[in-house]
């Protein structure tokens, strides 16, 4: 009976994916696959928000469905959907790649010379913004894990087009933070065992942001592990104070 209730869950799970549209930006020769959840209701005359994803290295690869893994299923619960219609962007990044960037004077071990992931979204982000039903004061960005680290760098890539940002698990350049720490209002979430990015990471990051005048919200939860981007979209304001900041309120 176990056998047909897990079969079910994964089918169910599958179905409920299928609503992030299959879709690939393709910029000069390179190509970069990623998923969209259109808002409840899409009303062409209106102007949503834009959340912005960024998966964790196990889930990189080809194949469009791997980066769903984690975060979609928060997306997809129907309270969400009517309280905060927004188009979520799930993009997926190569496995010879990673959330890095050209850019980056920070580097992390995944087995990569030339990083073009990061590249590819921010052209994907800066194009898809410019669409008339797109609300510019209202960009979010979440990333765990090595998505953690891609936050902070785009961040620092991007500094005026963030509304949010929401790093689980990551890490970055405590060196690069100027051009947002006073711009993007940032919620940093870490589990105080993690082992795989030690939590100290995330803490030197806020200390750095705090450094050049920022006030960044820290969570670190007692007892987890790596995977804290459960107790992160467990919380009961996550979304609620990501949507609660506008560039408006500058």
């Amino acid at each position: 009976m176990k056998y047909i209730f897990l079969i079910f869950s994964v089918l169910t799970i599958y179905s409920q994916n299928e609503n992030f549209e299959k879709k690939s930006f393709i910029y000069e020769t390179d190509t970069l696959n990623y998923r969209i959840l259109k808002p409840l209701n899409y009303d062409s005359t209106k102007k949503y928000p834009v959340h912005l994803f960024l998966h964790g290295a196990g889930e990189r690869g080809n194949d469009n469905e791997s980066q769903l893994i984690h975060g979609s299923n928060l997306f997809l619960k129907e309270n969400n959907q009517k309280k905060y219609p927004s188009f979520v962007i799930f993009p997926q990044c190569p496995k010879n790649d990673w959330w890095g960037g050209h850019y980056d004077t920070y580097k992390f071990d995944y087995q990569v010379k030339n990083s073009k992931a990061l590249k590819l979204v921010i052209n994907l982000m800066d194009e898809f913004i410019m669409r008339s039903d797109v609300n510019k004061n209202k960009i979010y960005v979440s990333g765990l894990s090595m998505g953690g680290m891609g936050t902070f760098s785009i961040l620092r890539q991007r500094p005026d087009m963030f509304a949010a940002a929401t790093p689980i698990c990551g890490d970055g350049d405590p060196k690069s933070v100027k051009s947002f720490a006073k711009k993007v209002p940032i919620w940093i979430f870490h589990g105080a065992l993690d082992r795989v990015v030690h939590p100290n990471r995330s803490l030197i990051m806020a200390q750095s942001i705090i450094e050049e005048s920022g006030s960044p919200r820290v969570t670190i939860y007692e007892n987890v592990y790596h995977d804290s981007w459960n107790n992160a979209f467990d919380e009961k304001d996550f979304l609620s104070w990501i949507h609660s900041k506008s560039k408006t309120n500058e």
